[in-house]
C-alpha cells in the first residue's frame, strides 16, 4: 500500500489496537502455555513465546519507522 492518506492510516492503526487489545484480553495463563497452532520457526513454540517474538519484532519495525522519519525531517 502506498500513498495512504494520514486520516485513513491513523484509523487503521486505531482499528488494529482495538483488535489486539480484544484478543489479548481473552487470553489467560493456560492459553499462553499452549502450543502456537502454526509452525513459524524450525520448532513448535508456545503462544507466549510467539507473542514475545511479535513484540520484539514490532520494536524492530518501530525503529525503522523512526529512522525514516528522521531522514525526512532533514
Amino acid at each position: 500500500m502506498k500513498s495512504i492518506p494520514q486520516v485513513q492510516l491513523v484509523k487503521m492503526i486505531g482499528d488494529t489496537i482495538v483488535v489486539v487489545e480484544d484478543g489479548l484480553s481473552k487470553l489467560n495463563e493456560n492459553d499462553l502455555e499452549r502450543e502456537y497452532p502454526l509452525l513459524v520457526f524450525k520448532e513448535k513454540t508456545s503462544i507466549e513465546y510467539f507473542l514475545v517474538h511479535l513484540a520484539v519484532h514490532l520494536g524492530y519495525h518501530l525503529g525503522q519507522v523512526n529512522y525514516h522519519r528522521r531522514l525526512l525531517d532533514n
